[in-house]
């Protein structure tokens, strides 16, 4: 059967969100023009839709385990998370790609531990070996904040290895495109910021809810 949370939900959607935003959704029906792209954790407690307050259409989000962008690899094989960087970037034309991290994440913490496999396939395991680059940025692994500082270095990691897709990088390097770092708090729902000029994380806004920060990364 299919679950009740969902057809109720759908009920509530019918009933309340759909008719009042009906012309929005039939423009949709045509097209899209999100001029952002999230690439986040597929972590339930992290939606980017509702962080950042977002309707249907103004936001293009990628979600996987530990918010992680591999490099880029024209190799043949299936690359998911790539291939929806490439229709985002070349395809959309989005100006803005936000890595967001965030806290408690379970692939991190699987990484940090060296987790044992959950199945014989170990597809966590493989896909989580990819944050290793990211190990030496976090520092002293028995640190109380280890794993808060891993997830930032991962945010980090995953904005550079945008930088190898060379489509991402020509956009960068002539203004088109700007590529930001954040992490979200999911107790406190606090949003953090990366300073592109010193690599560390900041609140997004102050208590007065003004912008604190540039997110933007620069391209050597």
């Amino acid at each position: 059967m299919f679950p009740e949370f969902l057809t109720e939900g759908y009920r509530a959607f019918l009933a309340d969100r759909f008719p009042t935003e009906r012309r929005r959704f039939a423009q949709l029906a045509q097209s899209q023009e999100p001029q952002i792209l999230v690439i986040s954790c597929c972590d339930s407690r992290v939606a980017p839709e509702a962080i950042f307050d977002a309707g249907p259409g103004e936001l293009f989000v990628i979600r996987n385990v530990a918010n992680i962008v591999p490099t880029y690899e024209p190799d043949g094989a299936y690359h998911g998370t790539s291939a929806a960087i490439e229709f985002a970037v070349q395809a959309l034309q989005v100006k803005h790609i936000v890595v967001l991290g965030h806290a408690t994440c379970g692939g991190i913490k699987a990484f940090a531990n060296k987790a044992a496999p959950l199945s014989s396939s170990n597809f966590i395991g493989k896909w989580v070996s990819l944050v290793a680059p990211a190990e030496a940025k976090a520092g002293d692994s028995s640190a109380p904040d280890y794993l808060t500082r891993m997830e930032h270095a991962m945010v980090s990691q995953s904005m550079e290895n945008l930088l190898t897709f060379p489509f991402i990088k020509e956009r960068v390097e002539d203004g088109r495109l700007n590529i930001h770092g954040a992490h979200f708090g999911v107790a406190n729902g606090v949003l953090l910021v990366r300073d592109p000029e010193t690599g560390d994380f900041h609140p997004a806004v102050d208590q007065a809810g003004r912008k604190v920060l540039p997110t933007a990364v620069a391209c050597d």
